[in-house]
Formats: structure tokens, C-alpha cells, sequence
């Protein structure tokens, strides 16, 4: 069966319930103290794998529609892309809000003296660039830009698995999980990663 711009629809609809209800669980366990007399580190790591999760899906949605012939699938990645920002930044939020007490200042030395935070930053400012851009309007005046802009998603599939590990103490086994995902992901995209490094050399040659 092929996926109709209806059906798209209401996919739509179970993307916005199933990330509304984790946001509404976010509120649950905080104020139920389940993340225990100090929860700003269960609210970063829950926040932190919601990105990583809806990263991972976004970038799923189009090897799935391709191989399986639903280019109408393409049309919910969107969604998942904005959600994907949204708990990005409810991530930073947390940490810049619970952790450093919205100091700025602080905030920059703290990026620049640890790598996984400025991994972190980079990560952030990649989607909101995205984001910012994902409109069909911007799509059509930014042209082919858009596209080498939008390209940018690989290095932050890349590197928002590296911020995890590299945040975590002890647990290495689910953050290197992750950048085995990651690659896996990569790996379905070579083709296209491969046009996309071509470019530069051909342009110099």
C-alpha cells in the first residue's frame, strides 16, 4: 500500500502524541522526584536521548521511504527535525538554567574547556541553523544553498553520539551503542555522502 498525503497526516498527529507524551512524563518524573533529591542529571540524560532518539529517527525516515517506496514518508521528516531541535535546546536549557544559573559568562568557558560541551554547542548550532531554515519559503529562495546547508545533519549525527560518550563517567556501553547507530545510519547514506565530498574536489580541479 502506498502512503497517501492523508495518511502523512496522521502520522504527523502520532509523532506530535508520542513527543508531547514523553514531555508530559519529563513533567511526571520531575515533580514526582523520581529522578531523586537532585534531578538535574536525570533531566539532562533524559533530554539529551530524547534528541539523540528523534535525531536518529529523522534521519531513519529516508532510507525507510526509499527502500520500502513511500516517498510520501519524506514529508514527516520535518516534524521529527523540529522535534529533534526542541529537545536539543530543552537539553542545553537544563544544564545552562539548573547548572550554571543562566551565567553566561560561565557558560562560555565552560564550552571551551570541555570538549564534549563544545561538541555539544556545535551540535545545537547546526539545528538551529536547520531549523531555522526548514521552511518550503526558505527552501525555495535559498536554492541549492539549501541543500549543502540541510547537508550539515550528517556531521551532527556524527557528533551528537560523540558528546555522549564523551559526557559520561563510567557507562560507556549505551553511549557507544549510539555511534555504532550513528554509523550504521551513515553507512546507509554513503552515496550521497559521497556526492556530497565529490563536490569540493571537483570544484577545485
Amino acid at each position: 500500500m502506498r502512503l497517501t498525503l492523508k495518511h502523512t497526516v496522521w502520522i504527523k498527529v502520532l509523532i506530535h502524541g508520542v513527543s508531547l507524551g514523553f514531555l508530559a512524563q519529563l513533567v511526571w518524573l520531575t515533580l514526582s522526584q523520581a529522578f531523586g533529591a537532585d534531578p538535574v542529571d536525570g533531566i539532562t540524560h533524559f533530554t539529551g536521548l530524547a534528541a539523540l532518539n528523534t535525531l536518529l529517527l529523522t534521519m531513519l525516515i529516508s532510507p525507510v521511504a526509499r527502500y520500502f517506496k513511500q516517498g510520501m514518508l519524506v514529508r514527516c521528516r520535518r516534524v521529527m527535525g523540529l522535534y529533534t531541535f526542541f529537545w536539543a535546546t530543552l537539553h542545553m536549557l537544563t544544564y545552562f538554567a539548573l547548572d550554571l544559573s543562566f551565567n553566561l559568562a560561565l557558560m562560555g568557558e565552560e564550552i571551551v574547556s570541555r570538549p564534549y560541551l563544545t561538541v555539544g554547542a556545535v551540535c545545537w548550532v547546526i539545528l538551529l541553523a536547520l531549523t531555522v531554515t526548514s521552511t518550503a519559503a526558505i527552501q525555495r529562495k535559498m536554492g541549492a544553498k539549501w541543500q549543502s546547508l540541510h547537508n550539515w545533519v550528517y556531521l551532527v549525527l556524527l557528533l551528537a553520539p560523540i558528546h555522549f560518550y564523551w559526557s559520561q563517567k563510567s557507562e560507556i556501553l549505551e553511549p557507544s551503542l549510539y555511534i555504532i547507530l550513528a554509523f550504521a545510519l551513515l553507512s546507509f547514506r554513503w552515496r550521497s555522502l559521497k556526492r556530497i565530498f565529490a563536490r569540493p574536489i571537483a570544484h577545485r580541479t
